[in-house]
């Protein structure tokens, strides 16, 4: 990435940490990547085509939902840069700019620039998207192409803007911690604590998954909660939304969600290795219950699946499509967490056949 003499050195110093930041991230991306766009890579261009649609669509109803539509995208295009923002200034790199004798004009300038190198591809995307509605151009489109442009525009800057806030919120020092009141000594008795591998996995494996700006945990979560949704809605027959799509992304996000956990899982336990052969403690029985505690979540999502099901529709678990499915399931995630030794292309193949194979077995579930 070249950038001119002419800047400051803060300034490319800033732009040269967002770009490795970008890099990263998109490298840390590539094979989730490459399984979405193997399984809907179609769909990903057709989602690509309609973010600009909102802006023209708010010009044409009440107030209040076109606030609510134009703030849910905003926040939603800036969701990008607040999962970067550890990436984008590591806890080192801040504390030591916080120290340097710089102007606040400086900073903001940097932080705006900053913002800006996030915000060209989401410009790029509003670009191309406004050109193919201008170049389809249906009738309900045309009296609303200028204040829908407008609209589009001013989305952009307002997440510009916002982006700039959470590069520069980085920066701020924290806070100082609260002085701990002084404890008297007592006498220590050490204990042997009755679950001492559940309570090893809590302080090694569950709790630095939530701490330090990790984002295992949360998008753990966001994962979690996509399963849980598309699985109720699939299981619900949800209108307006054909059953097999529904079906395929239900047993994608079951199966992105295993793989992810286990990704992680798999990397903590390398970071730990070192430390676990040091320590006088059986290593190989804590790894296998993390690497087992990482499919509690998709097979929890069965479960609920299944109780769903029996109560709504009792005749559906006597059909075999379902056993089948439920079979299958299991054995994909299964697989997916007891191979660890596969290679990253052959895992990539393990998990996109696994959910070509639920989807294929979940579209007959409702015929």
């Amino acid at each position: 990435m070249r950038l001119p003499r002419s800047l400051s050195p803060y300034l490319v110093l800033r732009l040269r940490l967002a770009h490795h930041a970008l890099l990263q991230f998109v490298a840390s991306l590539a094979s989730s990547m490459e399984i979405l766009v193997f399984l809907a890579g179609p769909v990903l261009l057709g989602l690509l085509s309609v973010i600009a649609l909102p802006g023209f669509l708010a010009v044409s109803l009440p107030w209040p939902a076109a606030l609510g539509l134009l703030s849910a995208q905003i926040l939603l295009t800036c969701l990008p840069a607040w999962l970067l923002r550890q990436r984008l200034l590591p806890a080192p790199i801040a504390a030591w700019l916080r120290q340097l004798p710089l102007t606040r004009r400086l900073r903001w300038q940097a932080d705006v620039a900053v913002a800006a190198l996030l915000m060209l591809p989401l410009g790029l995307a509003y670009a191309v998207s406004t050109t193919i509605w201008l170049l389809q151009s249906p009738p309900w489109l045309r009296p609303l192409v200028a204040p829908g442009i407008a609209i589009i525009i001013a989305a952009w800057l307002l997440a510009w803007l916002l982006t700039t806030c959470i590069v520069a919120q980085r920066l701020r020092a924290p806070r100082p911690a609260p002085r701990a009141r002084p404890t008297t000594m007592s006498a220590y008795v050490p204990q042997r604590p009755r679950w001492r591998s559940v309570l090893l996995w809590r302080q090694l494996f569950w709790l630095p998954f939530w701490r330090n700006d990790n984002m295992v945990g949360i998008e753990q979560s966001v994962l979690l909660a996509t399963a849980g949704a598309s699985m109720l809605a699939w299981l619900l027959r949800a209108p307006l939304v054909p059953a097999p799509l529904l079906g395929l992304l239900a047993s994608a996000s079951l199966v992105i969600l295993t793989d992810r956990g286990d990704k992680a899982v798999r990397e903590q336990i390398d970071l730990l290795h070192p430390s676990l052969n040091a320590w006088p403690l059986a290593s190989a029985t804590l790894t296998r219950l993390a690497c087992a505690a990482s499919l509690l979540p998709p097979f929890a999502v069965l479960l609920a699946g299944g109780i769903l099901l029996y109560n709504i529709h009792p005749a559906a678990l006597q059909q075999r499509v379902t056993s089948v499915y439920g079979l299958t399931a299991s054995a994909a995630l299964l697989a997916i967490v007891g191979l660890p030794r596969l290679a990253a292309r052959s895992r990539v193949v393990l998990v996109v056949l696994s959910i070509l194979a639920l989807s294929a077995i979940g579209s007959e579930l409702w015929n």
